[in-house]
């Protein structure tokens, strides 16, 4: 998939052959925008957030219900936000706690756990969880895995030699994530979604509900040795719950159902299948998955100018101090702002016909 930008603006738009088919015949028609999707990424959604209150203040209004979202990770933090009542406030409440997060000089997986779980209760507030489930417009969608065999242990030492071992065989096939993970998607039941036939790994369906919410959300962002798993979720198959990115990292399945398409703000031009494939250069998601899609990522221009040349991730964590840390971050938002006035001038002046690239 290309990741060149011959318009040489800062974002890129790209589309699925059916899509950029319906976007250069009558451009973009919001009533057929069916699904909003998130990919997994941690740090990196900071180079989206100001292109959230983007969609949340100019395209949410004009959506046709429903309209699914479906993510992963870092991915269903951004929809949670987008779910609430007032997604603009949610999505402010969520840079600002993501952007100060503090720990002690070695913290441990449990102290990692414990203040993501408070930053999310602070994103979600005292209503989220029910504005969420009962959000006239959405449908939230939200994939996590249930951990079989080594992988479902929290010892450090046989948890890190299992994802090893699974990283090792993920080389040869994909395939073989399946003999370690199950796919799990908790869903809002109010109306049928495009997900339900997803290929290459035993999938169970468990509804959204207002108990399990808020465990749902830490389960699908809980990287294996970084944050503690979540067991034993409300209604669903007892066991160990983790990042729903180990599988699906980019959501390497069809995101939409004809004749709608799905709208996905994305960190990069191209689709990595699972969080094992991030740095193989072979594995790329299918084309075919992308047929109804529509990316907008920032140019690799762009992101050259970023501080420190770079989209945030979690390395720096460990890479800078904390107060370079969040400095880079809250340069790296700030800086995001062009990203925003560049999509809001593409949807104010329908010049996404003429700006939109093939996948």
């Amino acid at each position: 998939m290309s990741s060149s930008n011959a318009s040489g603006g800062s974002l890129v738009f790209s589309a699925g052959p059916a899509a950029y088919r319906e976007i250069r015949d009558v451009g973009l028609m919001p009533d057929r925008i069916g699904t909003l999707a998130g990919a997994s990424g941690g740090a990196k959604w900071l180079v989206l957030s100001q292109l959230d209150r983007v969609i949340a203040r100019r395209v949410l209004p004009k959506l046709r219900a429903p309209v699914h979202t479906i993510a992963t990770s870092v991915g269903a933090w951004r929809m949670a936000c987008y779910g609430q009542a007032n997604p603009l406030a949610a999505i402010d409440r969520f840079e600002e706690a993501y952007l100060s997060q503090t720990y002690s000089e070695k913290p441990d997986r449990e102290e990692i756990t414990a203040r993501t779980s408070e930053i999310l209760n602070h994103v979600l507030g005292k209503n989220g969880v029910q504005e969420i489930l009962t959000n006239p417009l959405l449908r939230t969608h939200i994939m996590t895995v249930r951990c079989r065999g080594p992988l479902a242990t929290e010892n450090r030492v046989g948890l890190a030699v299992g994802l090893m071992s699974v990283a090792s065989l993920n080389m040869l096939s994909r395939k073989v994530l399946g003999a370690f993970f199950e796919r799990v998607l908790f869903s809002d039941r109010r109306d049928t979604h495009p997900f339900d036939a997803l290929q290459g790994f035993p999938l169970h369906e468990v509804p959204l509900s207002a108990v399990n919410l808020k465990d749902v959300i830490l389960a699908t962002g809980s990287i294996p040795l970084v944050l503690s798993g979540i067991r034993d979720i409300e209604g669903a198959p007892r066991g160990m719950y983790r990042d729903g990115g180990v599988i699906d990292y980019h959501l390497d399945f069809p995101h939409s159902a004809a004749p709608k398409l799905a709208l996905y703000l994305h960190f990069y031009n191209y689709l990595k299948p699972g969080w094992f494939d991030k740095r193989l250069s072979w594995r790329e998601a299918g084309v075919e998955n992308t047929d109804r899609t529509i990316l907008i990522s920032p140019s690799p221009e762009f992101v050259a100018r970023l501080p420190n040349a770079k989209i945030p991730d979690r390395s720096d964590f460990t890479t800078y101090s904390p107060p370079e840390r969040e400095r880079a971050w809250r340069g790296t938002v700030d800086a995001c702002r062009e990203l925003a006035d560049e999509l809001e001038d593409v949807l104010e002046n329908d010049r996404l016909a003429e700006r939109v690239q093939p996948l």
